[in-house]
């Protein structure tokens, strides 16, 4: 007979999926899937921020939203935040495990900041810990994991009517486009992003709409030449 589960800090029953090992040898079912670099359009995020709420689950969920699409991180690095990492005097967030346990700084802009404030009002009122947290019940201020948070994207973008893949990642391509449109030099968006080398930043820009690289060739000045030059064709 096999034993009890073990019980979490509220007292109930652990589900098997929350033991170690659970899925150990098992392959995760999007395995080798490769999804398009599809980013949500500005119009779609904010309407998911706006179908969030202005309660304390919608202005958790706005300010995650904001940390993943203005300062451009991944799902893991914005769920490892804590109050500590925040400097808004700056516009900087320190990212303290990246991805290959790499450190570094990013930027986030003000309008970034008004949309997080919310949030961190709330926040200063739960235990210390990270960042992005349970909110409700005997484990308030224990790590919001990232398939509670994917969830509720999920669910939001749903709600606002947004009918395209809605992911944290997806969040992240998007403001790298934004930047490239914005005309930020690309080892700037590398470093920002926390990639380790060009290439890899240049796959998040594969979401520029074609028609914007028509357009920009198609629009350039003819080529010029001195005139001294005497050529002719």
């Amino acid at each position: 007979m096999s034993s009890p589960l073990p019980l979490d800090a509220a007292g109930r029953r652990r589900s098997p999926a929350t033991m170690p090992g659970y899925l150990s040898g098992r392959p995760p079912r999007n395995k080798s899937l490769r999804y398009p670099a599809d980013p949500p359009r500005v119009e779609e995020i904010i309407a998911v921020m706006r179908a969030a709420g202005d309660r304390i689950h919608g202005d958790r969920a706005r300010g995650l939203v904001v940390v993943l699409w203005r300062a451009g991180l991944r799902i893991h690095e914005a769920l490892a935040l804590t109050e500590s990492d925040l400097d808004e005097r700056r516009g900087a967030l320190l990212v303290r495990h990246g991805k290959g346990d790499k450190r570094r700084e990013v930027g986030m802009d003000d309008w970034g900041w008004e949309h997080l404030s919310r949030w961190l009002s709330h926040r200063t009122q739960m235990p210390v810990g990270p960042l992005f947290c349970v909110i409700d019940g005997a484990t308030q201020g224990r790590p919001w994991t990232p398939t509670a948070a994917r969830a509720q994207l999920r669910r939001l973008a749903t709600k606002a009517g947004v009918r395209r893949r809605f992911a944290p990642h997806q969040l992240r391509h998007a403001h790298a486009i934004e930047m490239a449109h914005e005309g930020v030099a690309l080892n700037i968006i590398q470093r920002q992003l926390g990639h380790t080398d060009l290439g890899t930043t240049s796959i998040y820009l594969q979401g520029i709409d074609n028609a914007e690289i028509i357009n920009a060739v198609h629009t350039r000045r003819a080529p010029m030449m001195p005139a001294s030059a005497g050529l002719r064709f």
